[in-house]
């Protein structure tokens, strides 16, 4: 059993005051509701408040018909009219209660699907906001899993919370007809519902600590379900006959998830049973109390009626209202996790005064002893860098796997800042201009680019997503990339699916998807233009044919070129070598070899392998 399974068995109830300050976010949270549609928000409202005095009217009613029929009963003449009007009148209220909640609850469930997706909406534009390195994080991960949670679980929220003022609003006007009649009744309602309520405060903070503490394994079972499911895992998944591997691994987590919720689930029952079963004794209490006073003459035919409902509905509504209260403190353990997703801040941001990107760029790039070490990892991925790119070149990085070729591409994008040293555009520290600026600047093809399951055009559009309906710039990229001779041979051209998620759609090979990708890059309006060995999956007559046609991608661009093949490298004006994180050489190709470093060793060892 894996030990963090032990961890996940603990389950301790959240800290009073950590439990005190998610219920201060409720507030919060509904103000997002209203926000999102606050015609729905005020018609629910004040719909609910009139349904929240229908019961009571309805059993006063009762009330009066019962004590006019026994007053009517062997009476010569009896007063059918006013018994009637009395029945007219209470389905009239029926009928009223019955339309304002049909019509609540249509506006309620509009208003949940319209604040889900906009709550989906927001998840999803915060996160795009954050750090490269926050999705890099496990931790980070188990953050947005609960939150991203939070879009389904949390759009009934609104409609407790309304629930429950309904009820209060009910329960007082109840309230007030019961201490009418007798004070003591009030205390035997408390008596009745007040285990309950503490009883289920405390499994919902229990049921809470279990789910916080299993994220980690549900985000396991889930990426279980997809390698095991997937097209994209299928064909090794067969291949190594994983299969049976990932069921009986997904199979052991799921029940260890299951023994754990099991055994709180037993508890809780067995605990809830026994509280309502003091409850029921307290409700039969009050019930013979008002039966005595009746056969005693205290109490009229009507009165009993009236008394025994509007207790009988008071115990349920007190009950409702306290079971729900736990479940709204259950949820709002749950907001916390949401609104805490919310208020990450990036540490790569813009600063208040943001200086605009030059367009054209001027004197270049300039790394000055620039170090950097990714989070949670001792080593350096580089270290002591100073390198320079000048306006309109093209450099290219050659190093072995590890050597720090993409790090350093990415401390250039600003999808990451240095941990020492400087990185200076035009002579301005890269940290002082506006981050989107930056990377609008900057086209980036990183050698696990994206396949997106999206049409043809929209896959070659993301590299000038602005663009999208731009056709004629598209087709122009794709014919640069050579992906029109791909294009052309699926059924609807540009308009066509591909990935193999969404019915229809085509599953390219590597090369394929790689001139889908390098035609981004020509879609591109960048001035620093970063291909992350953009042939690696060519075969030889594309991969030339697609230099041929560099020098026009790269015109009048700085350009970065990452790649193993030296045949490639070659184009570039000047090679620069990395190892173990820091330059090692730099110069033309013909520099580099007369040099007899380890540029021309790694050349020669390639070159060997064609001879």
């Amino acid at each position: 059993m894996p030990p963090n399974f032990a961890r996940a068995r603990t389950v301790d109830l959240p800290p009073f005051r950590e439990r005190m300050i998610a219920l201060r976010l409720i507030p919060r949270f509904l103000r997002m509701v209203w926000r999102a549609q606050p015609v729905y928000a005020s018609v629910i409202l004040a719909f609910r408040v009139l349904l929240a005095f229908s019961p009571v009217v309805q059993l006063w009613i009762g009330k009066l018909i019962i004590d006019g029929v026994l007053a009517n009963i062997g009476v010569a003449a009896p007063d059918w009219t006013g018994i009637f009007r009395l029945v007219a009148l209470e389905l009239v209220v029926a009928l009223a209660s019955d339309i304002l909640q049909r019509t609540s609850n249509l506006l309620e469930s509009l208003l949940g699907d319209l604040f889900g997706n906009r709550l989906s909406v927001r998840i999803m534009e915060h996160a795009a906001t954050l750090d490269l390195e926050n999705f890099e994080d496990p931790e980070f991960y188990d953050s947005m899993e609960r939150a991203r949670r939070q879009t389904v679980g949390r759009i009934g929220l609104p409609a407790v919370l309304l629930g429950i003022g309904q009820s209060a609003l009910t329960l007082i006007s109840l309230l007030g007809a019961l201490i009418l009649f007798n004070g003591w009744l009030l205390l035997l309602l408390v008596f009745t519902v007040l285990p309950s309520f503490i009883g289920e405060t405390h499994f919902a903070g229990l049921s809470y600590s279990l789910l916080y503490k299993w994220t980690p394994e549900r985000r396991e079972l889930d990426y279980l379900r997809y390698v095991a499911t997937s097209d994209v895992t299928a064909k090794e998944v067969k291949l190594f006959g994983l299969a049976d591997y990932f069921t009986r691994k997904y199979e052991r987590l799921a029940d260890e998830f299951y023994e754990a919720n099991r055994a709180l689930s037993i508890k809780r029952a067995a605990t809830s049973g026994g509280l309502t079963a003091l409850s029921t004794l307290g409700y039969y209490a009050a019930n013979v109390f008002i039966i005595v006073d009746t056969v005693r003459g205290i109490l009229t035919l009507g009165d009993l009626t009236f008394l025994v409902g509007s207790f009988q509905r008071s115990r349920g509504l007190i009950s409702g209202i306290l079971l729900r209260s736990a479940d709204v403190y259950q949820q709002s353990l749950f907001l916390r996790d949401l609104f805490t997703f919310l208020e990450m801040k990036p540490r790569t941001s813009s600063p208040e005064n943001p200086v605009v990107a030059p367009r054209p760029i001027r004197e270049g790039v300039v790394f000055e002893n620039v170090g950097f070490r990714y989070p949670d990892s001792e080593g350096w991925a580089l270290r002591n860098v100073s390198l320079g790119i000048g306006a309109g070149e093209r450099i290219a990085l050659v190093g072995e796997n590890g050597a720090g070729k993409t790090t350093l591409v990415k401390l250039l994008a600003r999808l990451y800042d240095p941990t020492e040293g400087r990185i200076l555009l035009d002579g301005i520290d890269l940290r002082e201009y506006d981050v989107d600026g930056i990377r609008r600047a900057i086209g980036v093809i990183f050698q696990d680019f994206v396949r997106y399951d999206l049409l043809v055009r929209e896959n070659i559009a993301v590299g000038q997503i602005e663009a999208i309906d731009d056709q004629p710039r598209i087709m122009e990229a794709a014919e640069m990339s050579l992906a029109d001779s791909v294009i052309a041979g699926l059924e609807s051209g540009f308009d066509h699916m591909l990935g193999r998620r969404f019915k229809g759609g085509a599953n390219l090979s590597g090369g394929e998807w790689q001139k889908v990708g390098l035609a981004r890059a020509y879609m591109r309006d960048a001035q620093i233009l970063i291909l992350d060995e953009p042939t690696a999956s060519l075969d030889a007559r594309a991969e030339y044919q697609v230099f041929e046609r560099f020098s026009e991608l790269t015109e009048g661009r700085m350009a970065v070129l990452i790649s193993h093949r030296f045949s490639t490298v070659r184009m570039a004006d000047r090679i620069v070598v990395l190892e173990h994180g820091s330059v090692i050489e730099d110069g033309t190709h013909e520099d580099l070899l007369t040099l007899s470093g380890r540029y021309a060793e790694l050349f020669r060892l390639q070159a060997a392998g064609y001879r």
